[in-house]
């Protein structure tokens, strides 16, 4: 069995139960069907900052997104560096 995939509507239903209704986690995630430690994740990361709380299924955080994209560029430059150091090290030597 794979690992379940909820989109962003469900994970905010899920949070304004525990935040704006009173509802403990547990019994949130009782009610939901799912683990009491992913609605407490969920509360965690709305109280954290709301606006990027539960991207939803397949997506990044901005940050994450930022940082993925970084380090992917990094690798690149690293690549084309690697690349150039041993083509010096090929044209410095001298023929014999």
């Amino acid at each position: 069995m794979g690992r379940r995939a909820f989109d962003r509507e469900f994970k905010v239903e899920a949070v304004k139960l525990v935040l704006e209704r009173g509802m403990s986690a547990a019994q949130a995630a009782k009610d939901l069907g799912i683990h009491a430690n992913v609605v407490s994740r969920w509360v965690r990361e709305a109280r954290a900052d709301k606006t990027q709380a539960c991207p939803g299924r397949g997506q990044m955080k901005a940050d994450d997104a930022e940082m993925a994209r970084l380090k992917r560029e990094l690798a690149k430059a690293r690549a084309e560096r690697d690349i150039l150091k041993k083509a010096i090290g090929y044209l410095a030597k001298e023929p014999t």
